[in-house]
């Protein structure tokens, strides 16, 4: 019963969202978003689609494409460029860092803003609109992983 009420509020919120941002709410939509809602596994438009293609058999990869590029338009979300095979996104549009696990390709948030100031004194006659900063590497749980395996040994 705690789940449906989540699902719920998260639909009843999308709703309240798509309204403010000049969007119909169609069931699609409404399914999307209340999906974003509160997730920080920045997924992908096909992640997206596979989570609710089952809930959901009228919906298709291509709303899911459509939704998120409104979605990003409006400033609901971030589309991130940070992996090399697809785009993903966040629903968090706050500026932010996001780092990219080469292990696992888990993507993790990261607090930080740039000094907007340096960046007025560096780009002189330049007007910048947004930034994204990405950092790339091995996240604590694979490097315990790498760790765990380096100290093991196998007697041949």
């Amino acid at each position: 019963m705690k789940r449906e009420n989540r699902q719920n509020d998260k639909a009843a919120l999308a709703v309240e969202k798509l309204k403010n941002i000049g969007l119909r709410a169609t069931p699609q939509r409404v399914a999307i978003l209340a999906f974003l809602e509160g997730n920080t596994s920045h997924p992908s438009a096909e992640q997206i689609y596979e989570a609710l293609k089952s809930e959901m058999p009228s919906l298709s990869l291509g709303t899911v494409y459509n939704t998120l590029d409104e979605l990003v338009q409006r400033g609901e979300l971030q589309e991130l460029a940070i992996s090399p095979t697809r785009k993903h996104v966040d629903p968090n549009p706050d500026p932010h860092y996001h780092f990219l696990c080469e292990g696992c390709g888990r993507i993790y948030d990261f607090p930080g803003t740039l000094h907007t100031e340096e960046i007025e004194e560096a780009t002189k006659g330049f007007r910048v609109q947004k930034y994204a900063v990405y950092l790339y590497g091995i996240c604590p749980a694979c490097n315990q992983e790498d760790s765990d395996r380096s100290s093991s040994w196998c007697a041949s």
